[in-house]
């Protein structure tokens, strides 16, 4: 017995289909044979009849000569011939015997109305299978009566039992064949299925090293390679995420320390009014920072939860991009770095303007980060049709290798962990970007720049500017 589950399933679902056309195909074709073998018999026996009437009709002898001459001419062999009254009654027989009896049968009726009359059954007395056929002829051009032929089916039946049985047979054989093939078919399914159950209980154990093996068709094929797939992803993940704890313990260390530091330093006390300053402003500095790496963390956490709420209105995007600039202006004068603005035309879109700001400035920050001494950077917007405008911020950095293009806008990924930061920058700008429906493009050549375009769809709406 094979034991619950999809290969029982399978194998019982196809005998079953196998089974019911086969029992379909089966009980057509015997139909068909009995039909072939019955209407054959009937049809020899009712030409016969034709000939007999045809001979009845013309011929002048009487009817006691024309009846022995039917029985002479048209006997059949393993057929009897009788010859009926309209009543049924038997009047003489190729036997010899002359029961004294009246069919009753349905086909000597059919006989009298003028039709050929046909009966199938068994025979009384003797309870065998035969075949009666009647037909109402006239003899001796005044007296009519009923040619009824009288054929044993016995034969017949046993070639068609033997047939059944021989199709039963070939069923039985077909059944086992396509049990056969079944079982394989199954086991062609079920098997690699094991399999990757088997590798899918590992990966729940937190064995992402493990992967399906060999090749697979068709749906398993799609299911092994994503399975494969979402694990290289997990191991991914893993390991940036590992590097981020790494990256952020660092970067939560290095502002504390020089926290505590200068703290017991100042504590301590003894130092003067300008060395105190220092102290103050160096603490005041990387409180600052650490605030923003916290709110980073913050704003991230928000965006996966789809916790972050937009004050929607409308922006003034040439102000935005002026307010950027200011903001970022003595970070780039410190590697004289010249930050020029391109944008001629009054553009307005819908969104927050703090959290636009917020994107702009990321991406600002990091042109300024990863640019040469005296290089500059363009931020530039324009329209792009009726209902787009695109922000561009262009510079002449280090630029971005293929292999790292396709991963900066991952969460925590970051292209070089010694210029610091959460690796979150570039993921929370795209996803801001994308909460104001709009897309957020890269374009980067190693050693020649990169390109940031932000698109953002345009309001033209007649209302009050809302500017930051």
């Amino acid at each position: 017995m094979i034991k619950k589950g999809m290969r029982r399933q399978i194998v019982l679902h196809y005998i079953l289909v196998v089974f019911v056309a086969l029992l379909l195909v089966e009980t057509i074709f015997l139909l068909a044979i009995r039909t072939y073998y019955y209407d054959s018999i009937y049809s020899k026996i009712t030409t016969q009849m034709s000939v007999a009437e045809n001979f009845a009709k013309f011929s002048d002898e009487r009817s006691g000569s024309q009846i022995k001459r039917l029985f002479e001419l048209f006997y059949l062999e393993n057929t009897e011939l009788e010859i009926l009254t309209l009543k049924g009654d038997i009047i003489t027989s190729s036997t010899g015997f002359q029961p004294d009896r009246t069919i009753t049968t349905s086909d000597v009726p059919e006989a009298v109305g003028g039709g050929i009359g046909r009966w199938v059954g068994r025979q009384a007395g003797t309870n065998e299978s035969v075949m009666a056929v009647s037909k109402m002829v006239q003899i001796d051009a005044h007296d009519t009566y009923v040619l009824r032929y009288v054929t044993s089916m016995e034969g017949v039946n046993a070639d068609l039992i033997n047939l059944t049985l021989l199709s039963i047979a070939i069923g039985v054989a077909v059944l086992s064949i396509v049990l056969v093939f079944s079982f394989g078919l199954a086991n062609s399914i079920v098997r690699p299925l094991n399999i990757i159950t088997a590798v899918s209980a590992q990966m729940a154990e937190g064995k992402f090293s493990t992967r399906i093996k060999g090749k697979y068709q068709y749906e398993l094929g799609e299911l092994a390679s994503t399975l494969n797939y979402m694990a290289e992803e997990i191991v991914r993940s893993n390991q940036i995420k590992d590097d981020f704890i790494s990256s952020i313990s660092h970067e939560l260390r290095t502002p504390l320390t020089s926290i505590k530091g200068w703290s017991e330093t100042l504590v301590s006390g003894g130092y003067d009014p300008e060395e105190t300053k220092l102290g103050v402003g160096i603490i005041s500095k990387e409180s600052d920072r650490l605030i923003g790496l916290v709110e980073e963390i913050l704003d991230f956490s928000k965006l996966q939860q789809n916790e972050m709420k937009l004050s929607m209105g409308r922006v003034d995007i040439k102000v935005l991009l002026q307010e950027t600039l200011l903001n970022i202006w003595a970070k780039a004068e410190k590697k004289r770095i010249h930050l020029l603005l391109e944008c001629e035309e009054i553009l307005f879109t819908k969104g927050d303007a703090n959290r636009l700001k917020q994107v702009f400035l990321n991406l600002v920050d990091n042109a300024v980060k990863f640019s040469p001494e005296d290089s500059s950077i363009v931020l530039s917007a324009q329209p792009l049709s009726d209902t787009e405008m695109a922000v561009i911020v262009r510079d002449s950095g280090i630029g971005i290798s293929p292999a790292h293009l396709t991963r900066v806008r991952d969460r925590f990924f970051q292209v070089d962990s010694l210029n610091g930061g959460t690796g979150l920058g570039l993921a929370i700008s795209q996803q801001i970007v994308e909460l104001h429906h709009g897309k957020l493009e890269l374009d980067s050549e190693l050693g020649k720049g990169t390109q940031v375009t932000v698109i953002l769809p345009l309001d033209d709406t007649p209302e009050t500017p809302m500017n930051t």
